[in-house]
């Protein structure tokens, strides 16, 4: 951020979340009172979706403001962060986090803290940076996808199949193999995600090691495992008659995978650096939202 260039940032509400936009409104006025420039960008198009969109703002182009902005503002749950980080790190842009969702692990602010935005003016801030996996899909030779995953990426059967059966490796040795519901393979950030609910370790966000979690393995031994975020995993489906997979990277839309698959996984080169301003431990936030005081 060169000279006295005011701080330009892009706030970026789920209109599902944000009804009528008023907290990114909101937080809007605060950060126009302290003099950052701020523009209004919807994460995901919503044309005809029922979403109430207040007709007085402009919306613009989220890549396009992006190129030219200090920060992002995301206001929704820890969905709509993973949704922008993807964006946020083509142009290297800090989130900041405003949760209206009901976990919000990413998330710096809660609605009422929002007047602590007024920070931003004067660059008071620190940034975290937060490790991200590199996905890709190998059939016959040849990668056939490729994503980014800040929290994790899901191996998961079909709604067909019992059980399928996978072959796990970390660099290229085999460590387990089994049959079960699939396997989610984790960043610490994911880590109190689905992983968590599969019954994996909370892992703190800033460490760097990938999870395997296992999803209701039919084996006593199938457990959990934390590895060296410099490793790499593969996640291969046993080539059996008809059986299909889906991987799914953060939540989003599953790609269908055929027997005898590779997914392989590692660090990416590629951070989140989400904006911290309130000084609150990952410690006080886990007894909080997991069933603290």
């Amino acid at each position: 951020m060169g000279g006295n260039r005011s701080v330009k940032v892009v706030l970026s509400p789920n209109p599902y979340r944000d009804r009528g936009l008023k907290a990114a409104q909101a937080a809007g006025r605060i950060l126009k009172n302290v003099g950052v420039e701020t523009v209004f960008c919807l994460p995901f198009p919503v044309e005809g979706s029922g979403a109430e969109l207040p007709r007085h703002l402009e919306y613009r182009d989220i890549q396009e403001e992006l190129r030219r902005a200090d920060l992002l503002i995301c206001f929704g749950g820890d969905g709509t962060i993973l949704h922008a980080a993807k964006d946020a790190n083509t142009f290297q842009v800090p989130i900041l986090g405003v949760n209206l969702g009901s976990m919000g692990f990413m998330a710096e602010l809660e609605q009422g803290e929002l007047p602590l935005l007024s920070r931003l003016a004067s660059k008071k801030y620190t940034l975290e940076a937060r490790m991200m996996l590199d996905v890709s899909v190998r059939r016959d030779g040849r990668t056939i996808y490729t994503d980014l995953a800040l929290n994790d990426a899901a191996v998961t059967k079909g709604a067909v199949a019992r059980v399928i059966d996978l072959e796990v490796y970390g660099d290229r040795v085999l460590m387990n193999n089994f049959s079960g519901d699939g396997m989610i393979i984790s960043t610490p950030t994911g880590s109190t995600a689905y992983s968590m609910a599969a019954g994996g370790p909370i892992v703190e966000p800033t460490a760097e090691n990938i999870i395997l979690t296992p999803i209701c393995a039919h084996m006593l031994g199938a457990r959990s495992m934390v590895l060296g975020g410099e490793r790499t995993v593969t996640v291969q489906m046993v080539r059996t008659l008809r059986k299909t997979a889906y991987l799914s990277v953060d939540g989003g839309k599953a790609f269908r995978l055929n027997g005898g698959d590779r997914v392989e996984l590692k660090r990416s080169a590629s951070v989140t650096r989400l904006v911290r301003l309130t000084g609150r431990s990952f410690y006080e936030i886990i007894h909080h939202k997991l069933g603290g005081s």
